[in-house]
């Protein structure tokens, strides 16, 4: 049909079915606030009206359109595994006062829960940080009915010092000449040219 994608859905113990979408109403409930968390009803012609969640979706490498999505049916009684994005506000301290700098480590975490109870995403006040404190998955605000699935000892931001943060630049200039040196090394044994050859 014109202006449509394919589009499956599947899950929830039923046959996959084929449908076709209207790209631009997915695309906006991408965007929106829940993105790929939202449960949206999907009308199938002459079937089921269910509800679903993107599962996945493939784009035009070149023009960036929309080219197929997979929607996974949603029981709004069960419990399913989303992942969240996780957002830092404020501004750490030990970046103002310590000259510190702000490293956010993880983005987004794994959790399970009826999918009335999914939040939009984490905000993480991030201004009391000083440098070497850290904030952790473990210190994440977390209502009754949810999981956390993300490990608790995972680091969501810290400050780092200056110091720190050159050591790691100068371990790293250390390593690659001696990687670099390697590799001349081996080169005059190496056999690659003539297998190329071969292969051609």
């Amino acid at each position: 049909m014109a202006g449509k994608i394919p589009a499956v859905i599947y899950g929830a113990f039923k046959d996959p079915a084929p449908i076709t979408l209207n790209p631009k109403d997915i695309t906006r409930i991408m965007r929106s606030k829940s993105g790929h968390n939202s449960i949206f009803d999907v009308q199938i012609e002459g079937g089921e009206r269910t509800p679903v969640i993107l599962a996945d979706e493939q784009f035009d490498p070149v023009k960036s359109n929309l080219l197929h999505v997979d929607l996974r049916r949603v029981d709004l009684t069960r419990k399913l595994k989303v992942s969240i994005p996780i957002h830092t506000t404020g501004e750490a301290k030990g970046v103002k006062q310590q000259g510190g700098v702000l490293d956010v480590v993880t983005r987004a975490i794994e959790i399970e829960c009826v999918p009335d109870d999914i939040p939009n995403d984490y905000s993480v006040d991030v201004t009391e940080l000083m440098v070497g404190i850290a904030i952790r998955v473990s210190d994440l605000p977390v209502k009754p009915g949810v999981r956390v699935i993300t490990p608790g000892e995972a680091v969501v931001a810290h400050v780092v010092g200056i110091r720190e943060e050159a050591a790691a630049a100068d371990a790293t200039a250390k390593v690659e000449p001696e990687v670099a040196k390697k590799g001349k090394k081996e080169e005059p044994a190496a056999a690659a040219p003539a297998a190329d050859k071969k292969k051609k």
